[in-house]
């Protein structure tokens, strides 16, 4: 008799609510539930660190890759020296020579292709200021490593020029990429 007693004091209605804000309760909370999980993971797709060493990787090696060929191409026509200071060092950026100006040129050239290859590896004109920065900062650090820290107003002047042309052209071809039609199957 004693648990019946406990057990009638009991009020059900306290124990179970009502079913109508039961119900809403969970739709609520279920909708809370799954647009957390599409805030969440349209982060991860936003935020892909593999993606981005992979883009970061690819963008420094062809800028390596195309600075020495535009210097092939620099000995071909001109006869100048191969050698990995026209790279890494300074010496041979000048304004004041003409095979200084050649090496401006290649430099320019390099960041002019750089441009090209954003628009074609990292694809959105938010992320051109980042992976230019980025590609300018490893170049800049591997320079110090192999000459020295840059010394001479010629070799900041061009770099920074060629990194601003980097950027703005970079922006241009990946928004111009962005803003193309999306073709549609035609039936």
């Amino acid at each position: 008799m004693a648990g019946r007693r406990v057990a009638s004091n009991v009020n059900p209605a306290a124990v179970t609510p009502p079913r109508t804000a039961n119900k809403i309760e969970h739709q609520t909370s279920g909708s809370k539930t799954r647009s957390a999980y599409q805030s969440s993971n349209s982060n991860n797709a936003a935020y892909n660190p593999k993606l981005i060493l992979s883009q970061m990787l690819a963008m420094q090696c062809f800028h390596y890759f195309f600075f020495g060929l535009v210097i092939q191409v620099n000995h071909v026509i001109f006869a100048t020296s191969i050698t990995l200071d026209r790279i890494f060092s300074t010496k041979y950026l000048n304004f004041w020579s003409a095979e200084g100006w050649i090496d401006n040129y290649a430099v320019l050239l390099t960041f002019m292709f750089q441009a090209v290859l954003l628009a074609v590896i990292v694809e959105k004109s938010r992320k051109c200021l980042d992976f230019s920065v980025t590609l300018f900062f490893i170049h800049f650090c591997a320079c110090s490593i192999y000459g020295g820290f840059p010394a001479t107003w010629d070799w900041w002047i061009i770099h920074i020029l060629g990194t601003i042309i980097m950027i703005l052209m970079g922006e241009y071809l990946c928004s111009r990429k962005e803003l193309m039609d999306i073709p549609l199957l035609t039936l």
